[in-house]
């Protein structure tokens, strides 16, 4: 894992563990979904960061 997956990963962490329990819900939502297509939230995560956090805070938001 190079330096970079691991500050996105140590990101997504810190988005989980202060997330509320709405946006805990929305996040695992989008998790479900991504394990439907085959894929790691995780991973998904490491390889489109900006896509991901983008997508969690515009669901955050319309909330």
């Amino acid at each position: 894992m190079t330096p970079k997956e691991r500050k996105h990963l140590e990101k997504l962490d810190e988005l989980i563990l202060n997330a509320s329990s709405d946006q805990l819900e929305k996040i695992q939502e989008i998790d479900h979904k991504t394990q439907l297509e085959g894929l790691s939230f995780y991973d998904v995560y490491v390889d489109s960061s900006s896509l991901i956090s983008q997508n969690i805070s515009n669901s955050f938001k319309e909330s």
